[in-house]
Formats: C-alpha cells, structure tokens, sequence
C-alpha cells in the first residue's frame, strides 16, 4: 500500500532530485508518477524532443470542464559557484527555514499541490483539480507550451490556474512578459593592422549592444503608460549579460555570440520588440556583407514568454482572494509560466508560498511559516473544490 506523504516529506523527495535544467528531470518525474499511480491517480506525460525530460499532468474529481489547475515547474538553477552552509539537495530545517536547492523555487509548491491532488482524490470533490508540473521553466518558460497543449488533449480543460511560484501566498495578477535571442555574428579575420579589410564581430556585436542602451535611454526618457507605471521597473527593459567573441588582441574577431533579452510590460507586444531587434540586425548585417561577403549576423529566438495581464473579474484572481483574504495589488517584473496559461484562454493567478529574493539563492529558503500557510490555502482550496 502506498504510503499517504505529508507535504514535507513529499517536499524532502523532491529536493533530493538534483533536477537543474541541463540535465533530466525523470527521475523527479517517474516518482511522482508512481506515488499518484499509488493513490488510484492517473497522469499523462509530455516529453521533450530527445526524450530525456517529461512534463507530467494529472486530474481528479469529475471528467468536466471547469476544473481548478496546480501549475508548477520541477526544474532548478545550478548550485556550481555557490557557497552552501549545508547540502542543496537534502532539505535542512534550522531556524524555522527550509534550506535546500528548490525548496523555493518552486518545489514547495509542487509539494503542496501533489498533496492537494492526493486529499482531492481521497475526500472527494465536487469540481476537478488538475496538477500541471512543467520542464524547463528556468530556461524561458520553454516547457509550458507543449504541456498546455498535451494537457488540451487529454483533459477536460481547466478554467482557472494557479501557478505557485514564491508571492508570499499572495496574488499576483500581472508580469512583464519575455523575449530572448542569441546573436551569432560572423566577421572577416584580418590582422588588426589591417583593419579596414576586415569585419569584427566582436567590434560589429558592440554596435547591437549599444542599439539596446540607445533604446534602454528613449524607454526611460518617455512617460510610462498607465499599466507600465504599476511595475518597477515602470518600462521595458533591454538586457545583454554573456558575450563570447574574438581569438586574439591583434585578430578582427571572426565569431561574436551574445543573448539578448527584452523584458515587456503588458500593454506593449512582445513580438514588437522582438522585430525591432531583428531589423536592426538585418540592417547590420547587410553592412557586414558589404565588407566580405562571409560575413553578417544571424539570430535565434531562445524564449518567448506572454506577459500576465491583469484581468477584469478574473475567476483566478477572485478564488485566490477568497482563499487568502488579501486584497492587495501585486506585479512583477519577472516572467512565468502564467503567461502561457493565460494566453491559452484560462484565468490565471500567481500566488505561492516563499519570497522570490530566496530563489536563485545560495543557501536557498522557504520559511516554515509558509509553507504551512501553503497547506492551509490548499485545505482551504479543497473545501472549497469538495
């Protein structure tokens, strides 16, 4: 017989998979699966191209339209370079804190939200819950996606979702949406002495780079929208944090790679600031060209990530303020997986347990207290759902 798992013992399964994005989430995956599987609970799975990471789903209650979804993500970030007071992949309590690699962002949720599935099928309800746990979140919400659409076909589809990520259990109704790209600049080698002769990429990829402080400078210049002025920052954001180019001091660079991100608040189309981008690029590219016919520029889409826009009379919205009692309004500037359950035409909220300055974190934490409050809004939920 299955054992029935509080949901700190399912928390403490769960960090002890080392689930960083580069590399599988099945072993997280097959567990879950086989601990609902205990409980009568059927689950579907969505897998990645290469087959080594799945997307796990999963519904209890009546095969109706309506249900409520549990939406979290199973990957984590890299500890490498961190210095951790005790093992990132052991759940450590002391001081009335959860320490361990997830614990966080966003296992906790996860914990939760598995023993919810769990009472749900044990107590019985009256409305479906459904548990929606993704891969590749940390990469740009890639997972997302193709799960909404699994989920789509094989489930009655929910109408409200819940993504758990760290709010301190309050509702977060809004978030910038997301697009990143990689450059790949190709340049013409020569030696620097002659350097009319030849194309830098690395010299090329600086002129894209000072295009995103050039537009970084007019967004802030320009009054910020209604919707804009709720964030922080209140504007669009153009960010470049890795490049990687050039062989030598005295060598125009042939290859110049950096990702650059825009960080869009609802309002303004992602896919508008995406196509500015690659217009420059193209424009830069063509110059390149001109030079050696070798050369130009060449750009990949990474992420794209909808923003959460803040709904009128949002089913998600109310049901979370109902169970929680705040009022109080939220954004952030950060992305989630909200977006893509939003743009799929469900109501989504955000509310879950921790503070999102914990995630990412050395030393990573997800204090007792909510946690706990974590289990008190799923009981809550679940009266509710009965």
């Amino acid at each position: 017989m299955t054992p029935h798992l509080t949901p700190r013992a399912i928390l403490d399964r769960l960090v002890a998979f080392p689930t960083v994005s580069r590399d599988t989430n099945l072993p997280l995956i097959d567990w879950v699966q086989d601990y609902l599987a205990g409980h009568g609970i059927a689950c579907g799975r969505h897998w990645n191209p290469d087959r080594t990471k799945a997307a796990l789903f999963a519904h209890v209650g009546p095969a109706v339209p309506g249900a409520v979804c549990l939406s979290g993500h199973t990957d984590v970030v890299p500890v490498e370079g961190q210095v951790w007071t005790s093992d990132p992949w052991t759940v450590t309590e002391r001081d009335g804190r959860l320490y361990g690699r997830g614990t966080c962002d966003m296992k906790g949720f996860d914990a939760l939200a598995i023993w919810a599935l769990v009472e749900g099928a044990r107590r019985g309800l009256s409305r479906p819950l459904q548990l929606a746990l993704s891969y590749d979140e940390e990469l740009g919400c890639t997972g997302a996606p193709p799960l909404i659409a699994a989920m789509d076909a094989a489930l009655p589809p929910a109408s409200a979702v819940i993504v758990g990520e760290p709010s301190m259990m309050g509702a977060v109704t809004g978030h910038k949406g997301g697009v990143g790209v990689m450059a790949r600049l190709t340049g013409h080698p020569v030696h620097s002495s002659l350097l009319p002769q030849g194309v830098s990429a690395v010299m090329e990829a600086a002129r894209l780079i000072q295009w995103a402080n050039d537009t970084n400078a007019a967004i802030q210049a320009a009054p910020p929208t209604e919707m804009a002025a709720l964030f922080d920052p209140p504007f669009t954001t153009v960010h470049v944090g890795h490049v990687h180019g050039g062989t030598a001091h005295n060598i125009t660079a042939q290859h110049c790679d950096f990702v650059l991100e825009f960080r869009v608040v609802p309002g303004e189309r992602v896919a508008d600031w995406h196509d500015r981008f690659l217009a420059r690029a193209a424009d830069l590219s063509r110059a390149m060209a001109a030079v050696h016919p070798d050369a130009g520029v060449a750009v990949e889409t990474i992420f794209n990530v909808p923003p959460l826009v803040p709904e009128a009379a949002g089913e998600a919205e109310a049901m979370v303020r109902a169970l929680t009692g705040d009022n109080a309004r939220r954004v952030v500037s950060y992305g989630t997986e909200a977006g893509h359950f939003q743009a799929a035409g469900r109501s989504t909220v955000v509310c879950g347990p921790g503070d999102i300055a914990q995630a990412h974190q050395a030393d990573e934490w997800l204090s007792v207290a909510q946690f706990d409050e974590g289990r008190a809004f799923m009981d809550r939920l679940l009266a509710r759902l009965a």
